[in-house]
Formats: C-alpha cells, sequence, structure tokens
C-alpha cells in the first residue's frame, strides 16, 4: 500500500508548511459527500495519530487514518495549474466513476 506525491505537490506542500511554520505533513482523507458517494479530504497535519499510516514522498509526509487508506491506496497526488486555475489533482487507480463536476466518485 503506498500513496505518493508528484515532485510539483510536494514543493508545493513543502513550500506551504514551512510558510506557515507548523505541521508534520499533509493529511489525506475521504468522506461520505457528493452524488457519487466519496470526496477527498486534505488538510495539513499537526500530528499523526497511532492508528494513522504514514508515507514519505520527495521529502513530504503524507498521514492518512486506515479507512480512508482502503479508498487511496496507489493514489498518486499532484499539483496542477492550468492558465489561472490551480490546485491538487488525484490520480487515484480505485475511482470507478465519478461525478460532472469532480467532486465527488465511488469505487
Amino acid at each position: 500500500m503506498a500513496i505518493t506525491l508528484t515532485e510539483s505537490a510536494a514543493t508545493h506542500v513543502a513550500n506551504f508548511l514551512a510558510r506557515r511554520g507548523k505541521g508534520v505533513g499533509l493529511r489525506l482523507g475521504v468522506r461520505t459527500s457528493g452524488c457519487s458517494g466519496l470526496a477527498y479530504k486534505l488538510e495539513y497535519a499537526d500530528d499523526v495519530n497511532p492508528e494513522d499510516r504514514t508515507f514519505e514522498s520527495h521529502g513530504v509526509k503524507l498521514v492518512v487514518d486506515p479507512k480512508s487508506l482502503a479508498y487511496l491506496d496507489g493514489t498518486e497526488l499532484d499539483f496542477t495549474r492550468e492558465g489561472l486555475n490551480e490546485g491538487f489533482r488525484f490520480n487515484n487507480p480505485n475511482v470507478k466513476a465519478q461525478c460532472g463536476c469532480g467532486e465527488s466518485f465511488n469505487v
């Protein structure tokens, strides 16, 4: 089981953590939401819980709760800029379908 960041995503997260002045990494998870059932959840992790799984990619720590890991296994998180838009993009091999707006997915 593994979750990775592209170099672009790792650089973005590392720069933000440095400006923020605290945090151990990025917390990834899923929550029930949207028309397809699940939505991604991203937040900066200030600590790691005993049950969390951690991964490191390009020097940045990723923290995942055990329930979310089954939905995120194999995911690559990228950070992209397209014109005036920028943001994280999930390349998740487990996704079977997602809603038209891209907000939610199911496996």
